[in-house]
């Protein structure tokens, strides 16, 4: 459960300004609130059922939405390679100390913008 709510949470960043203005508010309140779909049904004043379909319609959207684009899986592989380079630098002694620390701080620069 905790990695699908770790994906589902990915895509809502990433994807959530897509969806609509139902199915943002049932996956903050479901996700992120920790609510039940019978309190959120209670809240929205909608069914249970109601809930339980906007919310999976939701995140198949978002899967879709990322299958389509990779987004998420190309900002993971971008910042895997920021990473990698950055531990090249900070342990390679044959580039000159100026240029390691002019890289350095663009590297983690980059990876705080990913």
């Amino acid at each position: 459960m905790l990695d699908r709510t770790i994906e589902i949470g990915l895509l809502f960043d990433y994807y959530g300004k897509l969806l609509t203005d139902k199915q943002k508010k049932i996956v903050d309140l479901y996700y992120y609130q920790d609510l039940s779909l019978g309190e959120i049904a209670e809240n929205l004043d909608i069914s249970r059922q109601g809930v339980y379909d906007h919310l999976h319609r939701a995140e198949d959207t978002l899967k879709s939405y990322e299958k389509e684009l990779n987004l998420v899986s190309r900002n993971k592989k971008n910042i895997k390679i920021v990473q990698e380079l950055l531990e090249f630098v900070k342990d390679n002694d044959h580039i000159k100390e100026q240029a390691r620390n002019f890289l350095i701080d663009k590297l983690k620069e980059m990876n705080k913008n990913i």
